[in-house]
C-alpha cells in the first residue's frame, strides 16, 4: 500500500480521535476546569458544529489552493489548536481552541479524500478512499480508548497525543507528498447547498441528522451512562470504549455487506430500531460491566451499519454528483453530533444521569420514522421510472 495513503490516513486518524475522545475524558475535564460533565460535553458540540458550518465555506474559499499546501496548512491549524487545548487554563479558552481544531479538520478531511483518488490508478480509487476513511474508523477502535487511558490522570496528555499525531502526519506528508495535480474547478457555496432543494436529498440528509443526534446524545456522555458499571474507573471505561470501537469497525464491514444484500431501507429501519431498543435498555445495562459491554457490542454494530447506508443512499440518488452529495451527508452528520451534545446535556438535566438514554431512544425512533417516510418516496420514484429500453436481439 502506498506510504502516502497511510500518511493521509494518519491525519484522519488524528481527526477522528480528536472528535470522539472527549467522550472518555469528560470527567477529568470537569474536575480540572470546575464545570459540570454536561458542560464539558459541549466541547464535542462546538467541534462538531464548527466542522459542519465551516466545511462548505472553507472548501469554497480554498478551492484554488494547491492541494499540498492546503493539507499542510490544515494540519498546522489542527495541531496548533490541540496544543492550545492542552494548555488552555479555562473552559472558555478550551471552547475557542475546539473551534480552531474543527477548522483544521474541516479543511483536511475532504481534501485528503480527494487527494487519495489522485495517487492511484482509477480502478484502485475505492480502496484508496477506504484506506483514508479507515483512519476515522480505526480512531474509534484504538484512538479513543488509548486517549481515554492516557488521560485518566491528566486529560491534557490526551490533547498532546492528538497534537503529536497531527505533527507526525504533517512531517510525513511534507516530505513525501509531491507533484499533485492542480485542483479542478470547485462549485460555489450556493451550488454546494443547491441539492438540498431536492426532496429526496433533503429527506436523506434529515435522516442522517436525526440518527446521529440520537446516537451521539448517548455516546458523548457514555461515561455517565455506564458509571454504575465502571464506578468512575478509567481502565473499565477504556475497556467499554475499546469494545465499542472494535464493534464500530465490525459494524462498518457488516453494513457494507448488508446494504448490498438487503438494501438501504432495511438497514436503516432495522439499525435504528435496534439502537432504540438498546438505548431503552441502557439504564439497566449500564449498572454492570457485562451489561455495559453488551451495549458496547450491539449499538456500534447497528449504528455503524446505518452510517454506511446513509452516504450510500445519497450517492445512489445522483451518482454523477456523488462527492457533492456525500459532503452534504458529512455536514448533516456533524450537525447531528453538535445537536446531540446539546440534547444529551438537556436530557441529563431533566431525566438524570441514569435515565437520560430514554431521550435517545425516542430520537432513534424518530430517525426510524423519518427513514421509513422518505425511503418510501424513493421506492415509489423508482417504481414509476420507465423501464430501461432493451435492444432487439440480433440472433
Amino acid at each position: 500500500m502506498p506510504v502516502r495513503l497511510l500518511l493521509l490516513a494518519l491525519g484522519t486518524f488524528a481527526m477522528g480521535t480528536d472528535s470522539m475522545v472527549f467522550a472518555g475524558i469528560l470527567g477529568p475535564i470537569s474536575a480540572d476546569l470546575g464545570v459540570s460533565v454536561p458542560a464539558a460535553g459541549q466541547l464535542v458540540t462546538v467541534f462538531a458544529l464548527g466542522y459542519a458550518l465551516l466545511a462548505p465555506v472553507l472548501a469554497t474559499l480554498t478551492a484554488r489552493w494547491p492541494r499540498r499546501r492546503l493539507l499542510l496548512t490544515a494540519l498546522v491549524v489542527f495541531s496548533a489548536a490541540n496544543a492550545l487545548s492542552a494548555l488552555a487554563p479555562t473552559y472558555e479558552l478550551l471552547l475557542a481552541t475546539r473551534v480552531l481544531a474543527a477548522a483544521g479538520a474541516a479543511l483536511y478531511t475532504p481534501t485528503a479524500n480527494a487527494v487519495a483518488t489522485t495517487l492511484v490508478a482509477p480502478e484502485r480509487r475505492g480502496r484508496a478512499l477506504a484506506t483514508v476513511l479507515g483512519g476515522m474508523t480505526v480512531a474509534t477502535a484504538l484512538g479513543v480508548p488509548l486517549g481515554t487511558w492516557i488521560g485518566r490522570a491528566d486529560w491534557r496528555m490526551t490533547m498532546w497525543l492528538v497534537t503529536a499525531l497531527g505533527v507526525a502526519a504533517f512531517a510525513g506528508l511534507a516530505a513525501l507528498l509531491r507533484d499533485l495535480p492542480a485542483p479542478a474547478a470547485a462549485p460555489t457555496l450556493a451550488a454546494r447547498l443547491a441539492p438540498l432543494g431536492r426532496r429526496r436529498v433533503l429527506g436523506a440528509a434529515a435522516t442522517t441528522l436525526v440518527f446521529f443526534l440520537a446516537f451521539q446524545s448517548v455516546y458523548i456522555y457514555l461515561s455517565t451512562a455506564v458509571s454504575g458499571a465502571t464506578g468512575g474507573d478509567a481502565d473499565r471505561l477504556s475497556l467499554v470504549l475499546l469494545t465499542s470501537g472494535v464493534m464500530s469497525v465490525a459494524g462498518s464491514w457488516l453494513g457494507g455487506r448488508l446494504v448490498d444484500r438487503l438494501g438501504v431501507r432495511r438497514v436503516l429501519l432495522t439499525g435504528s430500531a435496534v439502537a432504540a431498543a438498546a438505548f431503552t435498555a441502557l439504564p439497566w445495562l449500564g449498572l454492570t460491566m457485562p451489561g455495559a459491554l453488551a451495549y458496547a457490542v450491539v449499538v456500534p454494530l447497528a449504528g455503524w451499519a446505518v452510517s454506511v447506508a446513509l452516504p450510500h443512499r445519497l450517492a445512489s440518488i445522483d451518482p454523477a454528483n456523488a462527492p457533492l452529495l456525500i459532503s452534504l451527508n458529512s455536514s448533516a452528520l456533524y450537525l447531528g453530533t453538535a445537536v446531540g451534545g446539546v440534547a444529551g446535556s438537556a436530557a441529563i438535566a431533566v431525566l438524570g444521569g441514569r435515565w437520560f438514554p430514554f431521550a435517545a431512544a425516542a430520537l432513534a425512533l424518530a430517525a426510524c420514522a423519518v427513514a421509513a417516510a422518505t425511503t418510501r418516496d424513493e421506492r415509489a420514484a423508482r417504481a414509476s421510472a420507465p423501464a430501461p429500453r432493451q435492444e432487439p436481439s440480433r440472433a
